[in-house]
């Protein structure tokens, strides 16, 4: 059985969303994904990383964590956060729904997210974070 684990931590700040949608891509390589799998992958990263610096922290600078695995040809990956949490899960993957109308939003991330990605599955709590588990399996 083929797998393969990484754990990355990095702040909160705008310009780590490029950092993490690469690392996942560079992490995902020895499957041989094609070129739109890795843009789909990179998508979905780029958007979950987005969501927990605008809407989990706001303003704040704090800790964002994303795990990846690889178990045979598919990637698992988890973002998390430990900012304010979603109230209501089902509202906010609504396509066109954003809590900060004010930075003009589009409110498509979990839409982008979705359409991906294989699968993904949202936990929150208020006041305590969100995590995003999205997983795709590799064709190659």
């Amino acid at each position: 059985m083929r797998e393969n684990n990484m754990k990355l931590e990095f702040d909160s700040r705008s310009e780590n969303e490029g950092f993490a949608r690469i690392a996942v891509a560079a992490f995902v390589t020895p499957l041989n994904p094609t070129l739109e799998e890795i843009e789909d992958i990179k998508t979905a990263v780029s958007e979950a990383v987005t969501n927990s610096i605008i809407h989990g922290y706001g303003e704040r600078i704090e800790k964002i964590t994303l795990t990846a695995s690889i178990k045979e040809n598919q990637l698992f990956v988890e973002i998390q956060d430990f900012g304010c949490g979603i109230e209501n899960i089902e509202k906010a993957m609504e396509p066109m729904y954003t809590t900060r109308p004010d930075l003009e939003r589009s409110g498509m991330g979990f839409a982008f997210m979705e359409a991906f990605m294989d699968d993904i599955h949202i936990e929150s709590e208020v006041n305590k974070g969100t995590t995003i588990y999205m997983n795709k399996k590799i064709m190659g």
